[in-house]
């Protein structure tokens, strides 16, 4: 449940914006990219989100339906167009983003009335980002699916802070603090950690995190890679190499093969080394949602070994 657009990416590697001669047209969002991506290694998934009444509101629905992900819950709002977002790429770490969705986005207007909680009960994983959290309609109705949760299967807050979606980060960690108490699973780096929990040392935002009630707390350390700790493990993975292309979709990817390992039931190390590939994968690739892996494709960056 959040965010989805049309990611234009540019074709020419390492140019400013304002200079790029061509582009290409991408399903993005960070929501609707982990959906993909988790459809992509053979799970069923849908997203909860809100396009515009227009052509790129037509692409997304053609682009989830392509990518085998439902799109029963996609609503449009008739007087906001479907966002698009731009973004410069420097590799291997300068990757600006540029959004298009003021004075707002058609999906921060899920309205909590409008969801089929009934659904929302039913998922195995239920996947919500603190974006989510940024903006009425979408706070009620967020907080509204997680508490009709009810602790059923696994909740998961992405601590995706974008800066520019917030008044302040005092103000986002007031609202992902009415979240936690019902989330299973938090996954953000270090920077999202202190906006979420004040602490960016992972082992004290993990710590943070248990404290507010998640059962497992997945710390993103960049090169010193991932950490994951829930009652019963305690486990650092480290990254996997990669020529980077576009970082921006390696998180989703991340996302996707984590919710992949939670349906599994595997053990957490193996599940952060899956996830952790698969966002290698995509940050290798021009594309976000276009280049979610499927199971082979991860397989082969852990070197054959699953």
């Amino acid at each position: 449940m959040g965010r989805v657009g049309v990611d234009i990416y540019p074709e020419q590697i390492g140019v400013p914006l304002d200079e790029v001669t061509s582009f290409g047209k991408f399903l993005g969002g960070s929501a609707t990219n982990v959906a993909v991506a988790a459809a992509r290694l053979g799970r069923r998934s849908a997203v909860i989100t809100r396009t515009g009444e227009d052509p790129f509101g037509r692409f997304v629905h053609r682009a989830l339906e392509g990518f085998g992900v439902d799109d029963r819950f996609v609503s449009s709002v008739p007087d906001l167009p479907t966002p698009v977002t731009f973004c410069e790429i420097f590799p291997p770490d300068d990757f600006p983003l540029y959004f298009y969705r003021r004075p707002t986005a058609p999906d921060l207007q899920i309205r909590a009335d409008e969801l089929d909680l009934d659904s929302v009960r039913d998922a195995e994983v239920f996947w919500v980002t603190v974006t989510g959290l940024s903006e009425e309609p979408s706070r009620e109705a967020t907080l509204a699916a997680l508490e009709a949760r009810g602790g059923r299967g696994v909740t998961v807050l992405d601590l995706d802070y974008r800066p520019m979606f917030w008044a302040s980060a005092d103000e986002a960690r007031a609202q992902v603090a009415r979240a936690l108490p019902y989330v299973t699973v938090a996954v953000g780096n270090r920077e999202e950690c202190e906006v979420a929990v004040g602490e960016s040392d992972p082992e004290a935002a993990a710590k943070a995190l248990r404290d507010a009630g998640v059962r497992l707390a997945v710390v993103k350390q960049g090169p010193a890679g991932v950490l994951g700790v829930d009652a019963h493990e305690h486990v650092t993975v480290p990254p996997v190499p990669v020529d980077v292309v576009n970082g921006l979709g390696a998180g989703d990817a991340f996302g996707g093969a984590l919710c992949h390992g939670l349906l599994a039931r595997w053990d957490l190390r193996r599940t952060l080394s899956f996830a952790n590939a698969a966002g290698a994968y995509v940050a290798g690739q021009l594309a976000c949602a276009d280049a979610m892996p499927d199971t082979t494709q991860v397989v082969a960056m852990l070197g054959g070994d699953a």
